[in-house]
């Protein structure tokens, strides 16, 4: 599946493996990505596409904020990621 902005995506390696992330841009072979935690909305991670794996493809009110290019919030993105790890991993906490 090709990796797209408002896709979750996974860290597959790096120090951050792992995490959850919401794509906000695709620049070439490159991702942006942010979790509204630890990488900020004003500061995404900046990751190539072979170091993370697809997760989930968000169709809510992030992703068509996201692609309208509107403005996004760290908590709206906490949220979002909060929600989809509570629905996937229901008896896991963070």
């Amino acid at each position: 599946m090709d990796i797209t902005a408002s896709n979750i995506v996974m860290s597959a390696a790096g120090r951050d493996s792992g995490k959850l992330f919401v794509v906000l841009a695709v620049e070439g072979e490159y991702l942006l990505l942010a979790d509204g935690k630890s990488r900020k909305v004003e500061s995404p991670k900046r990751k190539k596409r072979r170091h993370v794996r697809f997760v989930a493809q968000d169709g809510g009110r992030l992703s068509k904020q996201i692609k309208g290019e509107a403005g996004i919030t760290n908590s709206e993105l906490r949220r979002t990621l909060a929600a989809f790890r509570k629905e996937v991993y229901p008896d896991q906490e963070g």
